[in-house]
């Protein structure tokens, strides 16, 4: 069964110290690979990490990166990007964000444990970009996330002007054991799209 209607496919990203084999990110693509129909997903690393660094990427080269891995996948699909959900765990997610923000054209956004802050830095944001966010954009993020509380979540997404869902689970920045829980709420949201 293809996929006649909504998002052709998901270009997933990891957060700065994973890779694109991370735990949660294969159980995402595993679990839309399953739906009815099926989402392609591409998980797809950063520079930094091919190279072999541990440092990752400033955001510039990080988001040019993503923008021609999703030119490059929706060219191999036969779609234009805006066809293409964007997404990723905490800084992949984060960069996805900022890409679309600065014009790359999506279908929505899939923002798993996204950071609005470091941790015990609630003034150091990273939200200055989320006015530009004119898609349908999902946060799956934890009760007791450190980088970004339920309540601090809920202040900044207000600035979002597409449609957004945000999806808490119990747990932390990791949100360790509940990868189905997380590749669940995916699956759920693109389903209503």
């Amino acid at each position: 069964m293809t996929r006649t209607t909504g998002p052709a496919g998901l270009l997933l990203t990891p957060g700065a110290g994973a890779d694109r084999d991370h735990h949660t990110l294969v159980t995402v693509e595993e679990t839309l690979a399953a739906a009815r129909p099926p989402l392609p997903v591409r998980r797809v690393d950063f520079p930094y990490r091919i190279a072999g660094r541990r440092m990752p990427d400033r955001p510039p080269v990080a988001v040019a990166h993503l923008v021609e891995e999703a030119k490059a996948w929706a060219a191999e699909l036969g779609v234009p990007t805006g066809s293409l959900l964007l997404g990723g765990r905490s800084f992949g997610g984060r960069m996805c964000s900022m890409a679309v923000a600065e014009g790359m054209p999506a279908a929505g956004l899939v923002l798993l444990s996204y950071p609005l802050h470091p941790p015990g830095k609630p003034e150091k944001l990273r939200v200055e970009h989320f006015g530009g966010l004119d898609v349908p954009v999902l946060f799956v993020s934890g009760t007791t996330d450190p980088f970004a509380t339920p309540d601090e979540l809920a202040e900044h997404v207000a600035a979002i002007p597409g449609p957004v869902t945000v999806v808490h689970l119990p747990g932390a920045h990791d949100l360790r054991g509940r990868d189905a829980d997380v590749a669940r709420a995916v699956a759920d949201w693109v389903a209503g799209l």
